[in-house]
């Protein structure tokens, strides 16, 4: 202690650089790039479909104009500008970890089938964003069930109004529904 009174101002503050430097080499900067996955929450979440939002559920809420989530299209440009589901954003897959969203945002992802959604939906869990779902089926799906769904040939009551509401919704966003199996 008394050799450290015996020093200049300015060897006190190269002491002091010296030290923080030493501790900058040390410490890490930067968030640990390992991830860590709690296996069995995430097998629980697919098991139980929790993470996966069906395509009349999605038109719905884009109908009511639903603002608590972001749809992400995860196709390249040329194919999102040929078709996207409305309100939907491009961020294909391997822009995701730039695509700057908030880890607290609920995302709701889409390609074609399932496969780039299902890397995506991993990779984001995995990155620590907790709000992550699929859409169910991809967008094939959302173009068989919302965009040309499929009447019943001779409805019931109950089909009757189902089939309605399948018409309304296909309409809504240009689809036309199909008559028969």
């Amino acid at each position: 202690m008394q050799r450290l009174s015996q020093l200049s101002l300015n060897q006190k503050l190269a002491l002091v650089a010296f030290v923080l430097g030493l501790v900058a080499i040390a410490a890490q900067p930067y968030a640990d790039a390992r991830a860590t996955i709690d296996t069995k929450a995430l097998a629980l979440e697919v098991a139980t479909k929790a993470d996966q939002v069906e395509p009349l559920d999605l038109a719905a809420w884009i109908i009511e104009g639903r603002a608590d989530y972001r749809l992400i299209d995860l196709r390249g440009p040329a194919e999102f500008a040929q078709y996207h589901i409305p309100t939907a954003e491009n961020a294909p897959l391997a822009t995701l970890p730039e695509a700057g969203f908030g880890r607290n945002e609920r995302l709701v992802l889409y390609a074609d089938g399932g496969v780039d959604a299902a890397q995506a939906w991993l990779l984001l869990r995995a990155s620590q964003y907790k709000a992550v779902s699929i859409l169910d089926g991809g967008l094939d799906q959302w173009k068989q069930q919302v965009l040309f769904p499929i009447l019943a040939e001779n409805p019931d009551d109950a089909q009757r109004a189902r089939d309605e509401r399948l018409k309304s919704m296909a309409a809504h966003f240009g689809g036309q529904p199909r008559i028969g199996a």
